[in-house]
């Protein structure tokens, strides 16, 4: 047996068995990501583990073919590059994805900074829970998430980005592609000085995404919830915000390293969130650009849950 492979190592020059090797390196690069992207997210004590573990295993697979016909490493490589360039096409999962992935893995678990935000919320959540006003009634009657424009515009642009993720972080990556289109397109509008006017969601979809914080946050909030997200708003001195339910520590940890992963440019160096009692939201305010971005101020008066 020995002998047989002592044969076959003498088969190859050193420049073959180079250039095999560097095929082998490439090869192994684009298919780790392409592989996470089918597993599950896994966190053990706070680090991200899943790329490590798709690494592990495109490289036993390497080694496989390596050990079975090494030659087989060059349609293995063509065959990568090909499905990525195909991909590049379609608009799915290509070359900018694997680099965008690595960046995620280590920001995620080097870069990024978690910020929980030390309020009223995170302390005393009761103590605004029940409070009512003007605002708070106003804004919770426009709040509908059963309209079927709301729902219609909500799975349309759900379906815009990150489709390609989809099988790693499922109804997340619904979620975050309807902020995207929302936030990149919602335009700031004053209301009147001599009146607070509320817009039904329908209504700032109607007027192509225009309006104030309240209209902004009530939009935000019944899209998401038409497709089986948990939001809440929250109104500080002199604005209001729409905030997603991540879960527990677990599934937050997921939904951090998905933004990481989904909103590359800029970096995202910290997320910001409000946890009590192992429950945690991530604030989607559209002055953010990605969710999680920081707060405007810690000045809490009330929290309509929904």
């Amino acid at each position: 047996m020995h002998s047989i492979m002592a044969i076959d190592e003498s088969r190859y020059t050193a420049t073959q068995k180079l250039l095999l090797n560097i095929l082998s390196l490439l090869t192994l690069l684009p298919l780790a990501p392409y592989i996470n992207r089918f597993v599950p997210p896994l966190v053990a004590n706070g680090w991200h583990i899943d790329l490590v573990l798709s690494v592990v295993v495109s490289c036993l697979l390497v080694f496989i073919l390596r050990w079975v016909f090494r030659p087989l490493i060059i349609p293995a490589f063509l065959l990568v590059c090909g499905l990525l360039l195909i991909n590049r096409y379609t608009h799915r999962y290509t070359f900018s994805n694997v680099i965008n992935d690595y960046k995620g893995m280590v920001q995620g678990n080097w870069g990024a900074k978690d910020s929980k935000q030390l309020d009223i919320l995170s302390l005393y959540p009761k103590r605004v829970e029940s409070y009512r006003d003007k605002t708070v009634r106003g804004m919770r009657e426009k709040i509908n998430y059963r309209d079927s424009v709301v729902r219609n515009f909500s799975v349309k642009h759900s379906l815009d980005y990150y489709d390609e993720y989809f099988y790693k972080y499922g109804k997340v990556t619904r979620f975050l592609s309807l902020f995207r289109f929302i936030n990149s397109r919602f335009k700031y509008v004053l209301d009147s000085r001599r009146d607070e006017y509320f817009a039904t969601p329908q209504e700032t979809i109607q007027n192509g995404l225009g309006g104030d914080c309240d209209d902004h946050s009530i939009l935000m909030t019944s899209c998401l919830q038409s497709i089986g997200a948990r939001c809440r708003i929250v109104l500080i001195k002199g604005h209001a915000y729409p905030e997603l339910y991540c879960g527990n520590e677990d599934e937050f940890e997921v939904m951090k390293q998905a933004i990481i992963t989904l909103f590359p440019r800029p970096v995202v160096r910290e997320i910001y969130y409000h946890e009590l009692k192992g429950e945690y939201w991530i604030n989607l305010d559209y002055t953010a650009r990605h969710p999680g971005g920081p707060y405007m101020n810690d000045k809490v008066y009330a929290l309509i849950e929904l």
